[in-house]
């Protein structure tokens, strides 16, 4: 589970980036997954974009490919989403989770 800092740093990596993946009527299919999947091995952050035909809901379709391909969603933003996961090497070095705040003692 990414942390708002980990997505903060992912969509400052990801505004930058073109739509690799675009869903279409055809909707998430294997194939697409597939593609997915590729292009996550090789850049482990990748934007995907809903095109007009597609009758997903930006949520709908971010979860179902996110889940099909074992990544996680990093942002929802209009049309387009982001989808992370790490590679066997990881190569985007996320921030570390932040530590719990300790309780001052009286």
């Amino acid at each position: 589970m990414l942390t708002g800092k980990q997505k903060r740093h992912l969509r400052a990596l990801g505004h930058s980036l073109k739509p690799l993946i675009l869903i279409g009527k055809k909707e998430i299919e294997e194939a697409l997954v597939n593609e997915a999947n590729a292009a996550l091995d090789h850049h482990e952050l990748i934007k995907v974009k809903l095109l007009e035909s597609c009758l997903l809901d930006k949520h709908e379709a971010s979860e179902e490919l996110a889940s099909a391909c074992n990544a996680e969603v990093a942002q929802i933003l209009g049309k387009t989403f982001l989808l992370y996961r790490p590679a066997e090497t990881p190569v985007i070095v996320l921030p570390k989770a932040d530590k719990p705040a300790k309780t001052q003692q009286a």
